[in-house]
C-alpha cells in the first residue's frame, strides 16, 4: 500500500465506519507523525481520526472558524466549541458528531411528565381520608366520619392487595 498523501510505502492503515460507509486511509511514516499518530515507542493517541474526518487531508483541507479560528480538529480534541460562529462554521461534521454520541438523536426530546404511580396515588389518598376522619370523630361530626370511614372502604376495596394502616370504624 501507498501513502494517500504521497508515493511513499504506508505504514498506517486507519479503517473507519460511519454510517455504513467505510473509509480507509494509508499515511506514510511523515504524514503519519504531521497527523500525530503515535508511532512504536512513542506516546500513545489516536489524533489521525480527527484530522481526516472533515476533509481527507490533515489540516489542509479542514476548516476553521471564521471568526475564533478554532479547527475542528480542535473542536473534536478539547470537547470545546470556540465562540457561537463555530456552530454555523462546523455544522455538518457537528451534526455528525452529537448524531453518533446521542445515539442519533439530533434534537432535544425532553423527558417525560412524572406521573404517580397507582399505588402512591391510593396511599396518599387513604392516609389523607384516615387525618380527615380523625379530626371529624374529634369534633364529634359522626355523619361525616361515617361518609369519610365508607370512602376508605370503598379505596380498600379498589385495591385488595394493600391493606389497611387500620380500622377504620
Amino acid at each position: 500500500m501507498k501513502c494517500d498523501l504521497c508515493d511513499k510505502p504506508a505504514v498506517v492503515h486507519e479503517v473507519t465506519i460511519s454510517h455504513g460507509v467505510k473509509k480507509e486511509v494509508h499515511l506514510c511514516v511523515d504524514h503519519a507523525r504531521e497527523a500525530g499518530v503515535a508511532m512504536p515507542g512513542q506516546q500513545q493517541g489516536n489524533k489521525l481520526i480527527s484530522k481526516f474526518a472533515v476533509g481527507g487531508k490533515p489540516n489542509v483541507m479542514a476548516p476553521r472558524c471564521p471568526q475564533c479560528g478554532t479547527s475542528f480538529a480542535q473542536v473534536r480534541q478539547h470537547s470545546l466549541i470556540g465562540c457561537p460562529a463555530c456552530y454555523d462554521a462546523f455544522e455538518e461534521p457537528l451534526g455528525r458528531l452529537i448524531e453518533r454520541a446521542q445515539a442519533g438523536a439530533t434534537h432535544h426530546i425532553g423527558k417525560g411528565v412524572h406521573r404517580e404511580d397507582q399505588q402512591s396515588k391510593r396511599q396518599r389518598e387513604e392516609r389523607q381520608l384516615m387525618q380527615a376522619l380523625a379530626s371529624a370523630l374529634s369534633r364529634e361530626q359522626y355523619e361525616r366520619a361515617a361518609e369519610i370511614r365508607d370512602q376508605i372502604n370503598q379505596l380498600s376495596e379498589e385495591s385488595p392487595e394493600e391493606s389497611a394502616e387500620g380500622d377504620p370504624a
